[in-house]
């Protein structure tokens, strides 16, 4: 499943990184890459304009926007004000979503199965190998588990959907962030890897006894065996648009500078534990100006259309108090 995926105007592609003629250019993150494609087929339809987005992960668009080969770069993974500033980026948050873990398990229906974040950290230290290992068994008591090996599946590119699980990881178990840590890409104890939430959707799907975790559109478009999860206040939780919802409640982009916030583990009985937001980056002061504010109009279309069609594919949209924030920043910050 090594491919890279690229909206290409009004369609959806496979492609590899060559570059196509369109209107507006942007490569990163796979997270949100089943709404952009959504609001691309619509935009297009709409004002005739086209999109095309790689969707290559979030360590690939951070180099491309940096290298200025693209308009706008996409990341899962927010870039600290330090970064923004030496590399004359503007950032901001454009659709929350959820990440989950994903298994094929004979026998086992999506939501049957939970977790908490010990038990996945241990899992992917290696630690726990088979299914009936008792710390699952005794998580999961009437599901009936195989004495089968574990196939730990996690990403092998740059991925913000990475940093999200890895930061999630770092504060469910102290022994994970002591020896791996979180990022975009860590030094991964087991596993196979696997390019983009694409990639890991078709490893698991085709994979029996396998783990993994992906965008919960993914997992939804894939039909993937989903589990639930407990929370940081001890209350399994399903992954619903309730839950992420609940998670992002949490969430203060007016005090944040670069919108830089991190929305694992957050309080509350209903909260799902890897939420996270998906952003943008562009140039402050672009050398394609036009293409810039060609950019910014989709944006701004997308945040005033485009509530539905995210919430269509279980994706949180941003608060109306927030996009006007967001609408100030573009103002103040990206020169047209």
């Amino acid at each position: 499943m090594n491919f890279i995926k690229t909206i290409v105007a009004a369609g959806l592609v496979a492609a590899s990184t060559s570059a196509f003629a369109a209107d507006i250019t942007g490569a990163g993150a796979t997270f949100p890459f089943p709404i952009y494609s959504k609001w691309a087929d619509a935009y297009k339809k709409e004002t005739g304009n086209g999109l095309n987005y790689q969707s290559i992960g979030s360590g690939g668009g951070i180099k491309q926007i940096q290298a200025k080969t693209v308009t706008f770069g996409a990341s899962d993974m927010p870039l600290k004000v330090e970064q923004l500033e030496k590399d004359g980026l503007v950032q901001w948050p454009m659709v929350m979503g959820a990440i989950v873990p994903v298994v094929n398990l004979d026998g086992v229906k999506p939501g049957d199965m939970v977790f908490d974040g010990e038990t996945l950290a241990n899992i992917y230290l290696g630690k726990i190998t088979k299914w009936d290992d008792p710390a699952i068994k005794k998580l999961n008591p009437k599901v009936n588990l195989p004495s089968a090996a574990i196939t730990v599946v996690r990403r092998s590119d740059g991925s913000g959907t990475t940093f999200n699980f890895t930061n999630y990881l770092s504060k469910a178990s102290a022994e994970w962030k002591s020896k791996v840590g979180e990022g975009t890409a860590v030094e991964w104890p087991t596993g196979v890897g696997a390019k983009g939430n694409e990639g890991v959707s078709g490893n698991i799907s085709q994979t029996k006894n396998s783990i993994g975790y992906v965008e919960y559109a993914y997992a939804k478009q894939n039909k993937l065996t989903y589990t639930g999860m407990v929370n940081k206040g001890g209350k399994t939780v399903q992954p619903t648009v309730d839950a992420f919802q609940a998670a992002a409640s949490n969430a203060d982009w007016s005090h944040a500078p670069g919108y830089y916030v991190i929305l694992t583990d957050q309080p509350g009985d209903k909260s799902w534990p890897i939420t996270a937001a998906t952003f943008i980056l562009m140039h402050k002061d672009a050398t394609d100006k036009a293409a810039s504010q060609e950019a910014i109009k989709f944006f701004r279309w997308a945040f005033k259309t485009g509530d539905k069609m995210a919430e269509e594919l279980d994706y949180i949209p941003m608060p109306d108090n927030v996009v006007q924030q967001i609408e100030k920043t573009w103002t103040s910050e990206i020169k047209s």
